[in-house]
């Protein structure tokens, strides 16, 4: 992709459509992939593009196939952004069981439902949606390909030094919310050894885009003159048309045993050079609170990328357009991501 000639700020939909431009090897591994693909928790951050995406190299490739985005549709993405570019919808309340067993069966699932920011003081919440409802999902849809949205916060926290956790690391990350996110997983691994079910596991962590992400969390806190918490001293990040075109990759690599991947970026990132980067860019001197501690949630993406090569977006074309998004007054989603909480707890 030409990153080059991009021109901020955009209108909405040219920014979705950029973030859902498919790649060659999308187009490629998703010709791998028969039949329809179902995507659950679809109204989400991320959802649109990878619906989109999806949709955009069927297109590319001939293929007939649907991509039907099931959400309640009540928030963030609406119905109507899906609809119009040929992507089929279903209104659904995936933990009302009715509308879950009456949804039309796929040979091909991602799951992207689950519960995190409010859930803090809702421990019930979080039970529901990251424990019990994946445990239904993954029965209904026994011997499906399932790719499963999850957390990089799933692992212990480590050292900037030791270059990230690698999906074969232990899994001790504190906090209810990783903990649940492992439930999940347990899940569809368990509906791969007793059903068949062919599932790939996907530890993100953090995607980011003009409106939401790490980067934006930074660079608002600059812009604003808050202070930023240095106690989450670095962070991992990738592009999130880079992030969606890598987990599309993965769908045709799902397997009877669980295929685990982290999705980030290529470098650990120290977060006090982001915030003095930005400060730059904005003329503003960035404001800090608290000091570094030793360890911090890192992942190594050096699998993914051996797959699919490396993210296309660098650091200086992520700040850039971040910086310009925001410099031109539009429009954020407003959620933090909540990065620098190093208790779970969201």
């Amino acid at each position: 992709m030409q990153h080059e000639t991009l021109a901020l700020p955009m209108p909405l939909t040219q920014a979705d459509n950029f973030l859902s431009t498919p790649s060659e090897a999308v187009t490629q591994a998703l010709s791998r992939v028969e039949g329809d693909i179902m995507v659950l928790g679809a109204g989400g951050k991320m959802g649109l593009h990878i619906c989109s995406m999806i949709r955009r190299a069927d297109e590319a490739a001939g293929r007939p196939n649907r991509v039907i985005a099931v959400s309640r549709f009540s928030s963030m993405h609406g119905r109507d952004l899906f609809d119009q570019q040929g992507i089929t919808t279903i209104a659904c309340d995936l933990e009302d069981a009715q509308a879950l067993q009456a949804l039309p069966s796929s040979p091909n699932i991602i799951y992207m439902a689950g519960a995190k920011f409010g859930t803090g003081d809702q421990p019930d919440l979080l039970k529901r949606m990251n424990e019990d409802l994946p445990r239904k999902v993954a029965q209904r849809f026994a011997g499906a390909r399932c790719l499963v949205f999850s957390t990089g916060c799933v692992y212990a926290m480590v050292s900037p030094e030791s270059q990230g956790s690698k999906e074969t690391d232990r899994t001790d990350s504190p906090g209810a919310y990783a903990k649940s996110c492992l439930v999940r997983e347990e899940a569809f691994a368990s509906a791969a050894q007793n059903s068949g079910s062919k599932v790939a596991l996907i530890r993100l962590n953090y995607s980011t885009e003009f409106r939401y992400g790490v980067l934006v969390d930074i660079a608002q806190k600059v812009f604003n003159q808050d202070p930023i918490d240095l106690s989450m001293g670095w962070v991992n990040v990738i592009w999130q048309r880079d992030a969606v075109d890598q987990i599309l990759q993965a769908l045709p690599l799902a397997n009877t045993e669980p295929f685990v991947l982290n999705i980030t970026g290529e470098s650990i990132l120290k977060v006090q050079d982001l915030a003095q980067q930005f400060g730059l860019l904005f003329d503003k001197e960035p404001q800090f609170t608290n000091q570094e501690k030793e360890t911090c949630w890192l992942n190594n993406a050096a699998k993914s990328h051996q797959l699919f090569g490396r993210p296309s977006a660098s650091l200086n074309d992520m700040i850039k357009w971040t910086t310009a998004w925001l410099q031109s007054g539009s429009t954020t989603f407003g959620k933090p991501t909540g990065f620098d909480n190093r208790e779970g707890k969201f």
